[in-house]
């Protein structure tokens, strides 16, 4: 480790599922909580978007 790693930012700290949350603030598990909610909808979306390519697919292969 050298002297000068404190100067560099810290990268901001994902969320570990099954992670001890009794250390953690109020404004750090909000935190987290946003964290998880933006991940849902990404995923979600991910989903979707997959749904309907692979029923396009299937609709072109019915044919």
């Amino acid at each position: 480790m050298s002297l000068f790693d404190d100067d560099r930012p810290k990268k901001p700290i994902a969320h570990e599922i099954g992670s001890d949350l009794a250390l953690l603030s109020v404004d750090e598990l909000k935190a987290r909580i946003a964290l998880l909610q933006a991940e849902i909808t990404r995923l979600e979306e991910e989903a979707t978007r997959k749904a309907s390519g692979r029923i396009a697919a299937e609709n072109l292969f019915r044919s």
